[in-house]
Order: structure tokens, then C-alpha cells, then sequence
């Protein structure tokens, strides 16, 4: 068996309709949507919706770290327009054209940016989507754990701690552990571009050193200090930015 898997495709579309070739399925661990590109402020629905200039202001407050002051610059910008309409529409475009893309079988869940309440209108019957809940693929039980953990950040779909400990409680004993943030291991939450730590789970190491999957794999930092780590006797790996590099991390057994 050989399963490709995929993560951050912040839109994409081009490199996912191809990231299914010579694999058995393909697996997509979330961000699928591309709000704003922190390499090229040009690209993303930001900077379609307010210009190059202000992507480019909003993106310096935030490495910088001064959130408070890019969320104030963010509701001027804002002022006057439906906000959730403007975005709603928008990533509707983006979820037509990368839904489209997925190839038959697709097992998919959803990243911190995501919308989960759209899905279901765009997966088709050769998508599989999975929060809290196993598959069986190949004779390996793969397990699923969508969305993010509180930041400053407040992206779409981040969830408190428990909430996130109770779906990765639901899978029980798995093969391969999926989700779309790491476990919280300095090493693989460190962006060594973006200069800090995202967040990552400690329900999701406590599963690794209890239920020891052969794999725990994700995505979410996108240039991380270490792409992977063994905890015992799980390989953990970040499978890589994909709407950077456009090529999947291939899995076989």
C-alpha cells in the first residue's frame, strides 16, 4: 500500500489534483484555505479584498507579535463590509476549485483555518471526512483530529483544550495517528522563519506514549525546527508545506 499525505494546501489546487498519483488514497491533513501568504502578500483573500499594501502591514504586526495592534488595524479595514459574507464568499470560491481536486479515495480533515460547517456542501463521494473518528486503510487503523488550539492568532476553527483531548480520546487505540497540529514537542511546534512556537497538544503526545501508533503525522508549522522525531516507537513527522513545496509525503507498507 502506499498512501500520499498532505497538509497546509492554502490553496493549491494545481499541485493537489496531482498529489494522488501512483498512491493507493491520499490523506489531507487540513488548511486547505488561503487567507493570506505570509512569503507572497499578494496572494490570499486579504490582500484580493484590501491590496498588496495593507497584507503586507497586517503580516509585520503579527510577526512582530503585536496582535492587539493588527486586530485594531484589521477592524478598520473591516469597518463598513460584512465581514463574514465577504470571507464566506471567498473561501466558497477556494473550496469549489480544491474540493474539485481530490482524488477518489480522499480521507480529510480539517485545518485551524477551515470552515467545517462548509465541507459537507463540496466533499464529494470520494471524499472522507474524519474529526474524531478511524478509518481503516490498507489494514492500518488511521485515526483523525481536525482543527487547531487557542492562539492570538483566533483563527476559524481553533478549539479549547478539552475539546481537542476528548477527539483524540474517541480514537482509541490507532496505527497512524493524524492531525493536522504536532505534538508538544519544542523541536516540532518551532517555525524557524516565523521565529516562534505554534501551539501544539499535550493530549496528542500523552496519546503517543500511550496508544504508541507506528505514525503521528502533521502539518501546521510550516518551516518547523525538526520535520520529525521518534517518541519511542512512533515516528512523528510533519509531511511538509504543501502549497510551498506542492508535493505529498508518501506512506508505505
Amino acid at each position: 500500500m502506499r498512501v500520499h499525505v498532505v497538509s497546509d494546501v492554502h490553496g493549491n489546487a494545481g499541485d493537489l489534483a496531482k498529489a494522488g498519483e501512483g498512491a493507493d488514497a491520499l490523506v489531507c491533513l487540513g488548511d486547505l484555505i488561503l487567507f493570506l501568504d505570509y512569503a507572497d502578500h499578494s496572494r490570499g483573500i486579504f490582500p484580493d479584498l484590501f491590496g498588496t499594501e495593507n497584507a503586507t502591514k497586517i503580516v509585520r504586526l503579527r510577526t512582530e507579535r503585536r496582535f492587539d495592534e493588527a486586530r485594531d488595524f484589521g477592524r478598520r479595514l473591516w469597518a463598513g463590509l460584512d465581514r463574514d459574507a465577504a470571507i464566506e464568499s471567498a473561501v466558497r470560491r477556494q473550496y469549489t476549485e480544491l474540493f474539485a481536486a481530490f482524488p477518489t479515495p480522499t480521507y480529510a480533515t480539517y485545518g485551524n483555518v477551515d470552515i467545517p460547517r462548509l465541507w459537507p456542501e463540496y466533499a464529494h463521494d470520494g471524499v472522507t471526512v474524519l474529526d474524531g473518528e478511524r478509518v481503516e486503510i490498507g489494514g492500518l487503523v488511521f485515526g483523525f483530529v481536525g482543527g487547531g488550539l487557542r492562539t492570538p492568532m483566533n483563527t476559524p476553527f481553533e478549539i479549547d483544550d478539552d475539546t481537542y483531548a476528548a477527539k483524540v480520546a474517541a480514537l482509541g487505540d490507532v496505527d497512524v495517528l493524524c492531525s493536522h497540529i504536532p505534538p508538544q514537542i519544542p523541536e516540532l511546534c518551532y517555525d524557524v522563519v516565523a521565529r516562534r512556537f505554534e501551539r501544539g497538544s499535550e493530549a496528542l503526545l500523552d496519546a503517543i506514549h500511550t496508544v504508541r501508533p507506528r505514525y503521528a503525522l502533521f502539518g501546521h508549522v510550516h518551516q518547523p525546527l525538526a520535520q520529525r522525531m521518534r517518541i519511542g516507537q512512533t515516528e512523528c513527522v510533519n509531511v511538509g508545506h504543501f502549497a510551498s513545496r506542492g508535493t505529498p509525503w508518501a506512506l508505505e507498507w
